[in-house]
């Protein structure tokens, strides 16, 4: 497997203790060098907002409308059954896969993600805003793929390991 074959996306939900709500992230990992390609924080989440990130990591990654052989990977949650998301996989040229009912283990690297997003980010505010939570959630994002090693890709953070197997 190399970068670009094989993304996860899925959703996480946080909490914003001050404002009694809660607020979402979506993200798409690759899976060969678990970079987050693009992620979307909001206090929605929609099927739309799911294409928009979608489209944004293949921009990111000078792969739009390029012919390729990558695979997104999701859940069975409602943004990623839904129409708006199944036709925007065809437009694109890309394969939609997604994991049987109630088996997590089959999308295990953005579900690792997001207990590390969990456990090193989350869990350790109780934000007052939605801005707090955004900054704290995008200083988090950028850390994860340029500061923290990770030894399933020779220690090195994912955006180095990526740059180098390019």
């Amino acid at each position: 497997m190399n970068s670009n074959a094989l993304w996860e996306v899925d959703i996480k939900y946080g909490y914003i203790h001050g404002e009694d709500r809660f607020f979402y992230i979506a993200s798409f990992l690759d899976v060969y060098n678990r970079n987050i390609v693009e992620y979307h924080m909001g206090l929605s989440c929609t099927a739309e907002y799911i294409t928009i990130i979608l489209k944004r990591a293949l921009m990111k990654r000078g792969l739009y409308d390029k012919n390729i052989d990558l695979v997104i990977r999701s859940d069975n949650g409602s943004q990623f059954v839904s129409h708006k998301f199944e036709d925007t996989c065809e437009e694109l040229k890309l394969e939609h896969e997604r994991i049987p009912f109630k088996t997590p283990n089959k999308n295990v690297h953005i579900e690792s993600f997001h207990r590390l997003l969990e456990n090193e980010c989350l869990s350790r505010y109780e934000f007052e805003s939605y801005a707090e939570a955004y900054k704290e959630v995008s200083e988090y994002m950028n850390s994860y793929n340029k500061v923290r090693i990770h030894g399933s890709i020779g220690y090195i953070p994912p955006i180095e390991f990526y740059q180098k197997t390019l």
